[in-house]
């Protein structure tokens, strides 16, 4: 921090912009409990941008220096505009440089031709976040139709804490939504600076108390394999293997497929499942195309 920072006028300008924003703006449950101040409490901002709520205290108070990436994170999460970007920069007695934008990820060619192979084995091909770039029909059948789900929230640890047919799915829901967040926390160590992975943390945080305990243990993870049982409404219960396949030529990119041991009853049911999931694109492709031929032109 230069000579020219002002943390008092800095604690008082973010003070001002949290007063401006209200839970229902960035997409915050509504407790229906009564405010005591307008705005965004602190403890909100703070899990909002993945820094403790004695850290953002501090910075209010005048009393802490504000690193860039912390300055870059809290624009976003009080929907700064550029000009009070800026501003908050110079009370901090920072540049104000803006960080380079990552351009959006897409599944890479080679694992993307290796997943449309994959006729009876789900799979899903995961990016940074565990963000969902591409799945092929039987992983849709098996988990969720990602088809269904926004791009912007097509996240596999978002969907696991906020999907309810998600914790239903999983028999041992708490043990893989805790390896997912060891895991989200691995990748936090290799790209800290990620403000989209901010904003998920800060986002789950806010809305899930097993995610804020579990992302405060800083458990770490790596993506290999694994096992785990599902209950799902179709085939009953299932016990899959999973493994991960990483693109040597992208590594922020894996393949995660799921298996059963040949011979075994799920095995079984992935192939009546596959079965059942041809039968039901087939009958939505029919009916599609009776309805195109049912339209005048």
């Amino acid at each position: 921090m230069t000579n020219s920072a002002r943390p008092d006028e800095l604690g008082a300008f973010l003070k001002a912009r949290r007063a401006d924003l209200s839970p229902q703006s960035i997409g915050l449950p509504e407790s229906g409990a009564r405010r005591r101040v307008p705005g965004l409490r602190r403890e909100e901002v703070a899990a909002l941008a993945a820094i403790s709520a004695d850290y953002y205290t501090r910075l209010e108070q005048g009393r802490m220096q504000a690193s860039a990436p912390v300055l870059n994170t809290l624009a976003r999460v009080l929907h700064l505009d550029d000009d009070q970007r800026t501003y908050m920069f110079q009370l901090a007695g920072r540049p104000s440089g803006k960080p380079a934008r990552r351009s959006a990820q897409k599944a890479q060619p080679r694992l993307q031709r290796l997943l449309d192979d994959l006729a009876t084995t789900p799979g899903i091909i995961l990016g940074r976040r565990m963000d969902i770039l591409a799945w092929n029909p039987l992983a849709a059948a098996l988990v969720t139709d990602f088809s269904h789900i926004p791009e912007k929230h097509r996240n596999y640890i978002r969907l696991v804490f906020t999907d309810p047919k998600m914790r239903e799915l999983y028999a041992d829901w708490k043990n893989v939504a805790h390896t997912c967040v060891a895991q989200l926390r691995m990748e936090a160590a290799r790209d800290p600076d990620n403000p989209r992975l901010t904003t998920l943390v800060g986002e789950l945080s806010v809305q899930d108390a097993d995610f804020r305990r579990w992302w405060a243990d800083h458990h770490v993870a790596v993506r290999g394999v694994g096992t785990k049982t599902l209950r799902h409404p179709v085939v009953g219960d299932l016990t899959l293997d999973w493994d991960t396949l990483a693109s040597t030529t992208d590594t922020d990119q894996q393949l995660v497929v799921w298996s059963a041991e040949p011979g075994s009853p799920s095995h079984d049911a992935l192939r009546i499942l596959a079965s059942w999931a041809n039968a039901t694109t087939s009958a939505t492709t029919e009916t599609s195309t009776d309805t195109d031929r049912s339209l005048p032109g």
